[in-house]
């Protein structure tokens, strides 16, 4: 698998594609001008994008990661995640966070790559969309907070 990964201004995110990891496209454009946007490409097109937001000194959220449909289970995901990670971990990070439901594949990807749950949103989904969101035909309730925490470093 060939793949560029690279930050690109959070004007030009690829909002289509955010889309599939968080359907408010309200909610993107409302922390996109606070974020990094990184977009990880195969032969020049875009199969996957991830959106990063400090949230204080060392402390960075993941707001959404998502990879085409047509390039879902390939690995591209994974890739840009381990991309995601080894960036921050190079730079002043101490730790990132992500929020996802409290089941399905998402959750296992973030504990693949040692994200740890460590607190739980109750409501979430309920309080912050207007219509219903479910995963494989479950509606979603609580969020559930996960970090990767780098060793050795602490805020």
């Amino acid at each position: 698998m060939s793949l560029l990964i690279q930050e690109i201004p959070a004007t030009n995110a690829p909002i289509g594609l955010l889309l599939l990891a968080d359907p408010s496209e309200e909610k993107i454009r409302s922390y996109l001008p606070e974020s990094k946007c990184f977009v990880a490409s195969s032969n020049e097109a875009v199969v996957a994008a991830c959106v990063v937001l400090q949230i204080k000194a060392g402390i960075y959220e993941i707001m959404s990661i998502a990879v085409q449909t047509a390039h879902q289970q390939a690995g591209y995901g994974t890739a840009l995640l381990t991309w995601i990670i080894d960036f921050y971990r190079q730079s002043d990070a101490s730790e990132i966070r992500v929020g996802t439901g409290t089941f399905g594949y998402q959750l296992a990807f973030y504990q693949k790559h040692g994200f740890r749950v460590t607190s739980i949103d109750h409501d979430f989904f309920i309080k912050n969309y207007p219509e219903p969101l479910f995963e494989d035909g479950i509606p979603l309730f609580d969020m559930l907070r996960l970090t990767l925490s780098y060793s050795g470093r602490t805020n």
